[in-house]
């Protein structure tokens, strides 16, 4: 009884710990303990994102109780709320699913021990330059007991662990490489050999990583004022503005505001919805041969290929995150590039549902359901809105948003028409969406800004859920398949 009191008040701490997180006035609080010689850190940035109002972001969590019941539970369980969490809270019931699915990977049974998961989730985070993410998992592998020794550098953890720089290479950068021999090194290396469950786990652990990598990157998720890079011990250095009209994004420009120019984004949506109607009829009216299927994938394939990411510059990593992993150098590269010809993976010959599923759950069970789960839940969620237009069906655009990344690494579904992705994907919209799941890193605001101008935040959050659980997909679906062959 007594431990049910203790716990009923703990969460009670922790739920008012959250409130205070959420709602409290620093300013104020600061000039409370200047007088006491305390140097209390002012936040670098404006709320949890670069790209989107801080006003925006808490609004959600006070309006929504289920939005703040899942902040407080995951508070509970980690002691900490993430500025990923605070912006996957414009999606509350993709957030329950993502958050069980992270927290049994990192801290439930498993067949990896507490440690290798977390520094997983450093060298998964650190092939694309995630400082945000990598400080995150810096923090819980030492607290989990993990070697202080480890951090200096990949070449200082163990052998086995050094084994899965190759397939974390391969995976982030051009998963269409993977073959059955990458596997049958990890998976017969004598003494450092993994065992399939091991390896299951590894490749969960780093698809996962990678992916949110890219996610963090495209909503430009900031550190948050404990870590590095999210505090500075400088006054505020606008005298007009209290500290906390800052935070919330007064003076600064609106998302809205045009930072092209004058361009003409009037009836965006309207021209996308009318589109998408025109696109169903032609449907409805007549059907493509499979040769003019293939043939438009094809093209499309080759077109995504002319998809230059906008700001295309070389990004170096620095030294406290390129120690992390090995051949800093290798990137992504288009495949069928110099002549290269990557055969096209048929998602009728191997798909999620009909074999990767059923392979994850076999050897890491309930994993598979989950990421399942969490699939389904970024692929169907659906307000039924696009901007201000209510009532519109979008599971066209949903699909095309999906099936586009997916063409990208050579997947295809020989029941889509991949003609309609010029339709209702702009130029500028898969430059965006080219960046964040391939060179997440290189990801700027006015990528972001440069898209979809009429839309919600909440709604180019939700595009973001779909690329990244698409790319997990994408890369899960290539390694499951190699290991497949493996074991046949």
């Amino acid at each position: 009884m007594r431990h049910a009191v203790a716990q009923t008040g703990n969460v009670e701490n922790n739920s008012f710990a959250v409130t205070r997180l959420l709602k409290i006035c620093t300013h104020c609080e600061r000039l409370s303990k200047k007088d006491l010689g305390i140097r209390i850190p002012r936040p670098l940035g404006n709320g949890p994102s670069r790209f989107i109002p801080e006003k925006e972001i808490l609004q959600v969590s006070k309006v929504d109780t289920r939005t703040q019941s899942i902040f407080e539970d995951a508070f509970a369980a980690l002691g900490r709320l993430d500025n990923i969490s605070l912006v996957m809270g414009f999606h509350p019931q993709y957030l329950e699913s993502f958050l069980r699915t992270q927290h049994y990977l990192l801290q439930m049974d498993g067949p990896l021990p507490l440690h290798y998961r977390h520094y997983i989730g450093i060298m998964a985070a650190a092939r694309h330059q995630c400082s945000y993410l990598v400080n995150l998992h810096v923090n819980d592998f030492l607290q989990v007991g993990g070697d202080l020794k480890w951090l200096n550098g990949l070449d200082e953890a163990p052998r086995k662990l050094q084994q899965l720089g190759e397939l974390n290479k391969i995976l982030a950068h051009r998963p269409w490489l993977l073959t059955k021999e990458h596997m049958e090194r990890l998976l017969k290396a004598e003494e450092h050999s993994w065992s399939l469950a091991e390896l299951i786990h590894a490749v969960v652990l780093l698809t996962h990583y990678h992916s949110l990598a890219s996610f963090t990157f495209g909503c430009g998720i900031t550190p948050e004022i404990h870590c590095d890079g999210g505090h500075t011990f400088r006054p505020p250095s606008l005298s007009q503005y209290c500290v906390c009209d800052i935070a919330n994004g007064n003076g600064h420009a609106n998302h809205h505001d045009d930072v092209f120019g004058n361009q003409d984004v009037c009836g965006e949506v309207e021209v996308l919805m009318e589109r998408m109607r025109h696109l169903q009829e032609c449907r409805d009216d007549e059907e493509a041969s499979q040769e003019e299927m293939a043939t438009r994938f094809e093209r499309e394939k080759t077109e995504s290929m002319l998809v230059v990411t906008a700001e295309d510059e070389e990004c170096v990593p620095s030294r406290d995150i390129s120690r992390h992993f090995e051949d800093p150098s290798y990137g992504y590269k288009d495949f069928s590039r110099r002549g290269e010809h990557v055969p096209t993976f048929r998602a009728q010959d191997y798909s999620w549902e009909d074999h990767g599923f059923s392979l994850v759950n076999r050897l890491y069970p309930d994993v598979g359901q989950m990421l399942d789960e969490k699939f389904q839940m970024a692929y169907n969620l659906t307000y039924n809105t696009m901007a201000t237009h209510k009532d519109v069906d979008t599971s066209m655009l949903r699909r095309a948003i999906w099936n586009y990344i997916h063409c990208m690494f050579g997947i295809r579904y020989d029941d889509y028409d991949y003609g309609e992705i010029n339709q209702l994907l702009d130029r500028s919209f898969k430059i965006y969406i080219k960046t964040m799941v391939c060179s997440p890193e290189k990801t700027t605001k006015r990528m972001y800004e440069s898209f979809w101008r009429q839309f919600q935040h909440s709604e180019k959050v939700h595009v973001n859920l779909l690329l990244m659980e698409a790319r997990m997909q994408a890369e899960l679906l290539y390694a499951l398949r190699a290991i497949t062959r493996y074991m046949t």
